[in-house]
């Protein structure tokens, strides 16, 4: 799984395909995001002492991880995206069309030295 949140994906499939947007919320567990403005629905909300007006909210639904794309911030391309580790130790993704780095996913690690 390699979108996080704040990262711009673009929906790749389903009612809203071609539609990018910024990632608001990441479930790993059951595998879906929330993106900004993509699979909005209303939901009515009947007046209560919390919501005194009432009426309908428009609300972001989760979708399925593998229907939205990474977007690469350098080519503006969505990409699929891939994991490296850099010489100093530190783990970062990578986009698989312009060969960019996109994020750090680990900071860099103390090499281990074996001793006789």
């Amino acid at each position: 799984m390699r979108i996080r949140v704040d990262d711009i994906v673009e929906v790749i499939s389903g009612d809203d395909k071609g539609v990018r947007g910024r990632v608001l919320r990441v479930d790993r567990k059951e595998g879906r995001v929330v993106v900004e403005g993509v699979n909005v629905v209303l939901k009515h909300v009947r007046p209560s002492r919390q919501a005194r007006q009432g009426g309908r909210l428009s609300k972001e639904r989760p979708i399925q991880m593998s229907n939205v794309m990474l977007v690469c911030p350098s080519c503006d391309r969505a990409t699929r995206v891939g994991a490296r580790f850099l010489p100093d130790g530190s783990k970062v993704r990578y986009c698989k069309k312009c060969n960019a780095n996109i994020g750090v996913i680990s900071p860099p690690r103390k090499r281990v030295t074996q001793q006789a």
